[in-house]
């Protein structure tokens, strides 16, 4: 009789930012499908679920990936139910409305690796600061580039695990990194991003480093973290009109509060419309532009206006569902003018 690790992942309730959780399932000869994985449940008043009088909440697995770390092991991304079954006011994956998977997402994660021991980024000397940007970006040697053995082992990770890793590169400040990751259906992209953050924050436990999703963790003349969502449906993919890409976009115009109220806590130090970014109180969208709230890149426009859509905005320590969320809800809305 074999027995399989099942790691249960789930976001707490913690606001506005959700930390993530798991514990491990041990399950009798296990077939290593979604359809085998049991309901669970958990202490909600420890993760701000739940009361202490009533605190049980249940897990709902909705997406599995072998676990490359582990023996016999598993990662399963659940959500949050209430006692009832219904979906905890935590869930957000529960209220993407994509239920056809025809939207895809392509997050851009970006992130800065810390040293448990200086709680600076890699590269920063204690009391003083590394040398200025410009030279960190997409480097290779010793002297610019800081963490790419652990990056390395998370993309092996990640590739292991199954999930669609499009790829990494080192950042523009020291000891930034990104990552990203392409998925069809707006809640398999959010369940993709939060296994790979899964993984990422684990692995740091065996080097001595933690994560900072901290959209702008250095204060000054150094660039912020974000989580760029490119994305698109069937009306994006097809469109053959400027002016349909003209009216997506500007749907997007009267709501920038509903936008940046799902896009990340603290990205209003990040969004100051320097260092590639848009100011948060503004809106704008242009052809290739970085600057820009909304990007539309120039190969959907060489492609006869048939592609996609990136925005800029999110942060890093974004909810994928809640933003793809937003996102599809927005796009649905303005298709109702075309």
């Amino acid at each position: 009789m074999g027995k399989s690790k099942l790691e249960y992942i789930w976001l707490d309730g913690y606001s506005p930012t959700a930390n993530l959780r798991s514990k491990t399932k041990v399950e009798d000869d296990f077939s290593g499908k979604l359809e085998d994985c049991p309901v669970w449940s958990f202490d909600g008043s420890s993760t701000k679920q739940a009361e202490g009088g009533s605190s049980d909440c249940l897990l709902k697995p909705v997406a599995i990936y072998p676990d490359p770390a582990r023996r016999d092991g598993y990662l399963v991304m659940t959500e949050v139910l209430n006692a009832d079954g219904s979906p905890h006011e935590s869930n957000y994956r529960a209220q993407i409305d994509d239920d056809d998977n025809d939207f895809w997402f392509g997050f851009e994660q970006e992130y800065f690796i810390m040293d448990k021991s200086t709680q600076l980024p890699l590269g920063f000397p204690v009391g003083g600061y590394p040398g200025p940007q410009g030279m960190y970006y997409c480097s290779v040697g010793g002297k610019n580039t800081h963490g790419r053995a652990f990056v390395e082992e998370h993309a092996d990770l990640c590739i292991d695990a199954g999930l669609n890793f499009e790829g990494i590169n080192q950042e523009v400040a020291s000891g930034q990194w990104e990552f990203q990751l392409f998925a069809k259906g707006a809640k398999k992209a959010g369940d993709e991003i939060w296994i790979a953050r899964y993984l990422l924050q684990r692995l740091t436990e065996d080097y001595g480093y933690y994560i900072e999703f901290h959209p702008k963790p250095i204060k000054g003349d150094w660039n912020g973290s974000g989580m760029h969502a490119n994305f698109s449906n069937t009306t994006l993919r097809t469109a053959g009109s400027k002016d349909v890409y003209d009216t997506i976009c500007e749907s997007f115009r009267p709501l920038v509060k509903e936008h940046i109220e799902v896009y990340g806590e603290f990205n209003d130090q990040r969004l100051t419309g320097k260092h590639e970014t848009a100011s948060i109180s503004d809106f704008s969208y242009g052809v290739s532009d970085r600057g820009a709230s909304i990007r539309i890149p120039i190969i959907a426009v060489e492609k006869g206006w048939k592609g996609w859509l990136e925005d800029r905005r999110p942060a890093s320590n974004g909810d994928p569902y809640r933003i793809a969320g937003r996102i599809v809800k927005t796009v649905k809305g303005a298709e109702k003018h075309l």
